[in-house]
């Protein structure tokens, strides 16, 4: 069974981008736009990763994290922060909320993969 990654993206594109790296490279991705959404959907899907997008609206990517951090069934859940935040400050601010590793946009998409399966292992 494939590993699962809930992508936390209010940006279509970068939804569909992410989505489609991580499917390519045989993880099963699911897509959130909704930030109030993805509690109940992280719950629901038990994900084996979710990947981050820190500006968003309504509730920011920090504050999810904290959130899933606090959460006893999500709290070992790994986190992967992609952010135009790119100050050593930001870093160190969403490392600090409970994110295990933190990329910049625009991503690479190497760095991307890599950092998925440093978090959770290859795909299969």
């Amino acid at each position: 069974m494939a590993k699962t990654v809930l992508v936390v993206e209010d940006n279509d594109l970068n939804l569909r981008l992410f989505c489609d790296l991580l499917t390519a490279h045989g993880y099963a991705a699911q897509g959130e736009r909704d930030a109030r959404e993805v509690m109940a959907r992280a719950q629901d899907m038990r994900p084996d990763l979710i990947v981050m997008d820190i500006r968003m609206p309504h509730i920011t990517g920090i504050e999810l994290t904290d959130a899933i951090r606090r959460d006893g069934s999500l709290a070992a859940t790994p986190i992967m922060a992609v952010t135009a935040f790119a100050g050593t400050d930001d870093e160190a601010r969403i490392r600090a909320a409970g994110a295990n590793d933190y990329i910049t946009k625009p991503v690479t998409l190497g760095r991307f993969i890599a950092s998925v399966e440093g978090l959770i292992g290859a795909a299969a």
